[in-house]
């Protein structure tokens, strides 16, 4: 399970330090794709699968389904770690993010993500606003 809030920088090659604590988790070998609200999402290879089997369910009929799938898999990409811990974000990838200098990255769960310092702040300023309204919607248990 991921979890914690870290900041690090993107260097000019597309490195980022990922954090000592989700190394293990991620393995040696990782995938790294366009997530939702503009970051970007990191799955050990087990995860990846099993969403991959998810996905393929989907009936290719539907035009949603297409589209969810293309723009999943065509930003995915296999990533490894270099002996610093770093790993090499694809240029796609961190165009799409806006990743230019200050990250954010997060432990979802299964996932790790990897924000534009900008972005996550502003995304989590408005989210904290709405979080009794988002956690009353979605969640049947109490916390």
């Amino acid at each position: 399970m991921f979890l914690g809030e870290y900041r690090h920088t993107i260097d000019d090659k597309g490195r980022i330090i990922i954090p000592a604590k989700f190394r293990d988790g991620l393995g040696s070998s990782f995938i790294v794709t366009r997530g939702l609200d503009h970051c970007l999402f990191v799955y050990p290879l087990e995860e990846w699968k099993q969403l991959e089997q998810k996905l393929k369910n989907l009936p290719f009929t539907k035009k949603d389904a297409r589209a969810f799938t293309r723009f999943f898999f065509s930003g995915a990409t296999e990533c490894e770690l270099d002996k610093q811990g770093r790993a090499n974000i694809a240029s796609t990838l961190r165009s799409y993010a806006q990743l230019d200098k200050e990250c954010v990255i997060i432990g979802v769960s299964n996932r790790v993500e990897i924000w534009s310092e900008s972005i996550w702040e502003s995304y989590y300023a408005e989210s904290e606003e709405s979080f009794a309204e988002i956690a009353e919607g979605i969640v049947d248990f109490d916390l």
